[in-house]
Order: structure tokens, then C-alpha cells, then sequence
């Protein structure tokens, strides 16, 4: 039956057309380009990888992470692009599931707000086996936390235990974004390659076939 499920969400999603045809923000906001929905649902996968939306190049691709962010982000995990792309080992789920475009500085725009109320509950539903959340960015990180997510995201990162090592529920790591712009971030914490890696190392291994 999960499978079945996952199968219709897939469909809907692939023809969702709502941040260009009913725009929150009103006709001004439309998505300036056709829609192409990006997500990976898994019946399996005990891992979510959530991240905020594509870029430019997962949009002509199709493959989410299929960027140089995808490269540090797999160097992170500690996986080569087979175990990636493996739906056995992780759904990729982000906040926004089209590219939204770039802003006037050349930066990629924030996640479509249509996008999360509409369909990040139902793939949560649809996914009860995930035990553990990679919450990669701001946008993904207060969905997952709620009211339990602090302001900033260097906050919520340091304090990473705190949500990756609960009692109950799903577990979630918030990650920064494994952006090459966030080169300078890393520098800055060192804790979270001496710290923060190697317990998500330990927990892909424990997770993934």
C-alpha cells in the first residue's frame, strides 16, 4: 500500500503547476518559467535528505544535488553518487520542489511558498519508515524543528545533538548548506567537521544498505 501511495504522490507532484498558475504572492509572482518538480520519494529509505530548492542545473537535469553542492554534500555523507542515488538508501524531499529563480544579485530565490504547505506533510505521511532528517538550510530546518528551531542557522547547527539525539520520534541533523558560497562558514566552526561529521558518517553507515 506504501508503495501505491508513493506512487500517486509522484504523479501529483509531477504535474503540480501552482506557484505559476496560482502564485501566493498574486499574479506579479508568478514562477517565471515552466515548472519542473524535483523530488525523490522512497518506500524504503530510512534517510530524508531535505534540502531548500533546485538550482538552475538540477532544473535542466532532473537529478536532485546533481551540482557541486550535491559533490560536498556527498563528500559529507561519505557516499559516491550510486549509494546517493539509490532509492534504497535516501529520499531527497526539499522545501520547494522547482528552481525558483534567481533574485537581482544572481543568487538563487528562497524556496516557493506554495510549495511546503502543500505537499511537505503528505510526503511526510507517505515515508513513516524515515528515522532521520538531514535538514540542509534554514527553510528545511524550521519545518522540521517547529517552534524548537532557533533564529539563525549557525545556532541550530551547533546545537545539533539536541535534535539528532532524541528519545522519540524522527530524528533530525541540521546540516548549513553544502554550498561552495559557505566555504568561509565552514572555516569559521570547526566543530562541525571535527564533531558534527562523523556522527552523520556513523548514522548513514547504520542506515543505508
Amino acid at each position: 500500500m506504501t508503495e501505491e501511495r508513493l506512487q500517486a504522490l509522484r504523479a501529483a507532484i509531477s504535474v503540480c503547476r501552482r506557484c505559476r498558475d496560482e502564485p501566493a504572492r498574486g499574479e506579479d509572482h508568478r514562477l517565471p518559467h515552466e515548472p519542473r518538480p524535483v523530488a525523490v520519494l522512497s518506500a524504503s529509505a530510512r534517510i530524508l535528505i531535505a534540502g531548500q530548492a533546485p538550482g538552475l542545473r538540477v532544473h535542466e537535469s532532473g537529478l536532485p544535488f546533481n551540482d557541486a553542492s550535491g559533490d560536498r554534500l556527498r563528500q559529507w555523507l561519505s557516499v559516491d553518487r550510486a549509494a546517493f542515488y539509490d532509492q534504497r538508501n535516501f529520499a531527497i524531499v526539499p522545501m520547494g520542489f522547482c528552481f525558483p529563480g534567481y533574485d537581482r544579485h544572481g543568487s538563487d530565490l528562497p524556496p516557493r511558498s506554495e510549495c511546503a504547505p502543500l505537499w511537505r506533510q503528505r510526503a511526510m505521511d507517505a515515508m513513516p519508515q524515515i528515522e532521520l532528517v538531514l535538514a540542509v538550510g534554514h527553510y528545511a530546518q524550521r519545518w522540521h524543528l517547529g517552534t524548537d528551531c532557533p533564529k539563525s542557522m549557525t545556532e541550530t547547527v551547533r546545537n545539533w545533538q539536541r535534535y539528532a539525539k532524541r528519545n522519540s520520534g524522527i530524528s533530525v541533523l541540521p546540516l548549513p548548506h553544502p554550498s561552495w558560497r559557505n566555504t568561509g562558514w565552514l572555516r569559521r566552526h570547526p566543530w562541525f567537521e571535527a564533531e558534527l561529521l562523523p556522527f552523520l558518517r556513523e548514522r548513514v553507515r547504520a542506515l543505508t544498505i
